[in-house]
C-alpha cells in the first residue's frame, strides 16, 4: 500500500490524484509535461495522452503501475476510470495544485469531491531508496566530472555565460539527463551574489569565481559549488576561502541521523562567526534534494527538523563581502546512522589557476 493511498484513507478518500510533474514522477516511474496519476487501493493509474503513454508503455514501469492511453481527454478518462472503481472521493497536493486547475478539476471531474492535502508524498520523499541513490550518484559523477574538465576551460579572456555553456555541454554529452537547474558562474565583485546571473563579463583576474551547478540524471539532481581564483589570491582572499572551507567541514562532520538540522547549520556558522565574518553569511547552511533541487528539511538557524538516515543533504556555508567578491563551498551528502557519505569527490583546497 502506497503512501500516497494510506493519507487518502486517512482522509476519508478513496485515492490520490496527482496533476504535477514531480509527483506523477515520483509515484509512476515516469517523467512527462501532462497527465494525471491515481494512486489508489490496487496500484497507480497513468493517465497520459499519445505523445506520451506508448513510451510509458514500453519503459518497463513498476508492476502497479498501469499507463492508461488518453486518446479523447485525459479528464474523461481519469472520470470513467473513477466511475469504474467507485471512486468518489480524493485527496490532492494543495502546493502544487492552483485555485484555477482546482476549479478545472471539479469542471471536468463533475462527481469527485476533491480534498487538498498538504505534503502526501513529501516526507516519504525524504529517504531516498537503493534506486533513487544510485541515480543521484550517477549524477554527481557527471557534475564532479564536469568540475576537472572546466578548469582547464578557464582562462583569461573567456566570459562567464561561455564558462556556464561548456559546464551545461559537457554534463550532457556525458550522460545527464538535463540540468538539476540554472548554472551560476559569476566572477568577481559578482561573485558576492549567490544567486549571481551568468553574464557577458570577461572572468575577473586575481579575484574569485564561484560556480554551482549540477546535473540530473533519472530525474535526480546533484547540487555542488566550487570558488575557485583566476589568477592569485591575496592574503584577505585566502583567509575568507579558508574560513568558508572550515566552516564546510564543520557541517559535514555534525551530520548525522537524530540530529536537528539547526545544529548542523550552526556547526558552520559559528566557524565564520569566530572569524568575525557571521553577517557576511546570508543564507541557510543546506537544503535536501531529489527530484527537486530544492526539497525539505533545510540546515537553517530556527529549523526544527531533525536528520534521518536516507536524507541527502547540501552543506554550503558562505561569505559574501560587497564589492569584494564571495565564496561558497557545497558538498551533497547522504545521511547515514552513524555521520554521513560525502557523494561529492572535487578537491575544495584553493584553486588558483
Amino acid at each position: 500500500m502506497s503512501v500516497a493511498y494510506k493519507t487518502a484513507t486517512a482522509h476519508g478518500a478513496q485515492g490520490a490524484l496527482f496533476t504535477d510533474g514531480i509527483n506523477r514522477r515520483y509515484v509512476s516511474g515516469f517523467p512527462s509535461t501532462e497527465g494525471m496519476a491515481l494512486c489508489h487501493a490496487e496500484g497507480v493509474a497513468l493517465f497520459l495522452d499519445m505523445r506520451y503513454a506508448v513510451s510509458a508503455e514500453n519503459a518497463g514501469l513498476a508492476e502497479e503501475v498501469t499507463v492508461i492511453r488518453c486518446t479523447g481527454g485525459i479528464s474523461e478518462e481519469v472520470k470513467r476510470f473513477a466511475q469504474d472503481k467507485g471512486i468518489n472521493k480524493l485527496i490532492i497536493e494543495s502546493t502544487a495544485v492552483t485555485i484555477a486547475e482546482l476549479e478545472r478539476l471539479k469542471t471536468g471531474l463533475e462527481g469527485i469531491e476533491f480534498v487538498p492535502v498538504n505534503n502526501i508524498c513529501g516526507t516519504a520523499r525524504q529517504i531516498k531508496t537503493v534506486g533513487e541513490i544510485a541515480c543521484i550518484r550517477k549524477a554527481q559523477s557527471i557534475t564532479d566530472k564536469c568540475f576537472s574538465h572546466i578548469l582547464s576551460f578557464i582562462k583569461r579572456g573567456v566570459t562567464e555565460k561561455e564558462v556556464a555553456a561548456e559546464m551545461e555541454y559537457f554534463m550532457k554529452k556525458n550522460g545527464a539527463e538535463g540540468l538539476a537547474f540554472e548554472t551560476i558562474a559569476v566572477s568577481g565583485a559578482k561573485s558576492a551574489l549567490p544567486h549571481g546571473v551568468p553574464g557577458d563579463d570577461v572572468l575577473t583576474e586575481n579575484a574569485f569565481f564561484t560556480l554551482d551547478f549540477g546535473a540530473s540524471y533519472g530525474g535526480y539532481c546533484s547540487d555542488m559549488t566550487r570558488t575557485v581564483v583566476l589568477g592569485k589570491a591575496n592574503d584577505e582572499m585566502r583567509r575568507i576561502y579558508n574560513t568558508v572551507l572550515e566552516a564546510q567541514k564543520a557541517g559535514i562532520a555534525a551530520v548525522k541521523d537524530g540530529v536537528y538540522c539547526k545544529d548542523v547549520d550552526a556547526a558552520a556558522r559559528g566557524v565564520i562567526a569566530a572569524a568575525g565574518y557571521g553577517d557576511y553569511f546570508t543564507h541557510s547552511t543546506g537544503h535536501s534534494l531529489g527530484l527537486e533541487i530544492h526539497e525539505s528539511p533545510a540546515c537553517s538557524p530556527k529549523s526544527g527538523d531533525v536528520l534521518r538516515a536516507g536524507m541527502f543533504m547540501t552543506v554550503e556555508p558562505g561569505i559574501y563581502i560587497e564589492n569584494l567578491g564571495g565564496v561558497r563551498i557545497e558538498d551533497m551528502v547522504l545521511v547515514t546512522e552513524d555521520g554521513c557519505e560525502d557523494f561529492t569527490s572535487s578537491p575544495k583546497e584553493l584553486i588558483e589557476l
